[in-house]
């Protein structure tokens, strides 16, 4: 135990550092912290720092993913209706299932195209980080994780500027411009940006809408894990080694816990200290996670993957956006 202090300590100083400089200039924190935990790439070989990096990267950033659950309430998405639920279950399948289709015709593995839509589809950065983790570990796994919190980050704050311009050229009134807001730009704190520089009714709208593609984690981290033990069920019979047992869980334990959480929020009135607590923790464990998985990336992994991932996100990106648009006028 004692000898992950000092790469978990490590991370959570980035991790400050990059929470103060978000604060004080309005960037995404995550880019920050991503940035910020790169620049210190050389820490993690050092032997002192390398198993406390591996640590946050893998078990603290899951505890991140799991206190997201304290965010979203049963009450919040009825408060809407069915339709905007049947948006967002539509527009999320619909997503990851072309970036499946989209990433296999470009040459990439699944996984990629999974990552990506989901990033895109659900809560950028986040939903990259929580997706990743359900997956099998690949030599390429970090790189392309961290390609994705990078390209998901920069397209939500282009989208959180252009896109309150979008919704008054079409002329949407202010639950639609939320329902849409909420529906497509890709990280929680660019929605509320974006909302509320519109009014408070459609700031409102769009957090809850944002919140219930937060809510689309669950099934889709269990549709990772089934693709995981599908291609690990795949492995085993072609070598005719491994077992049942040696896959991984249908259902990760974090995953577990996110959906504990929500059911505990929505039964019970918890104190706002303790959801404030949580969220606090939340943003943390995810901020600090980022650090050390830039920590453990090297930059010129990133710059090498060429144009093809970029069309890829832009391509998403733009599906989603047309997409909510088209059910708001249907």
């Amino acid at each position: 135990m004692l000898q992950l202090w000092p790469g978990a300590l490590l991370s959570a100083v980035v991790a400050v550092a990059a929470l103060f400089l978000a604060e004080h200039y309005g960037a995404p924190v995550m880019l920050f912290a991503l940035l910020l935990g790169m620049a210190l790439n050389f820490l993690s070989q050092d032997g002192r720092c390398k198993s406390g990096i591996e640590f946050v990267a893998r078990d603290v950033l899951r505890w991140g993913v799991a206190l997201l659950g304290l965010k979203i309430t049963a009450s919040q998405v009825q408060a809407l209706g069915w339709q905007p639920v049947l948006m967002v279950v539509v527009a999320v399948v619909s997503t990851i299932a072309l970036g499946i289709v989209a990433a296999k015709w470009m040459g990439f593995r699944t996984f990629f195209g999974f990552l990506s839509g989901g990033s895109v589809a659900i809560c950028g950065a986040s939903a990259a980080l929580a997706i990743a983790t359900a997956f099998p570990h690949h030599p390429q796994k970090d790189r392309a994780t961290l390609f994705v919190v990078i390209s998901v980050s920069t397209l939500s704050t282009v989208a959180m500027v252009l896109y309150p311009i979008l919704v008054r050229w079409f002329g949407l009134d202010p639950q639609q411009a939320g329902i849409f807001l909420g529906g497509t730009i890709h990280d929680v704190a660019q929605v509320v940006g974006a909302g509320y520089s519109m009014g408070q009714q459609t700031g409102d709208t769009a957090t809850v809408v944002k919140l219930m593609r937060v809510a689309m984690l669950v099934p889709v981290i269990i549709a990772a894990a089934v693709l995981t033990r599908s291609v690990s069920s795949s492995g085993e019979s072609s070598s005719q080694a491994g077992s049942v047992a040696s896959r991984p869980p249908l259902l990760p334990w974090f995953a577990v816990v996110f959906v504990v959480l929500v059911a505990i929020n929505s039964l019970l009135s918890l104190p706002g200290s303790v959801l404030e607590t949580g969220n606090a923790l939340s943003r943390m464990c995810l901020v600090g996670a980022m650090a050390a998985i830039g920590m453990k990336t090297h930059l010129k992994d990133i710059v090498s993957v060429g144009w093809k991932p970029v069309g890829l996100m832009l391509l998403e990106t733009f599906f989603l956006a047309g997409l909510f648009y088209v059910l708001l006028r249907w």
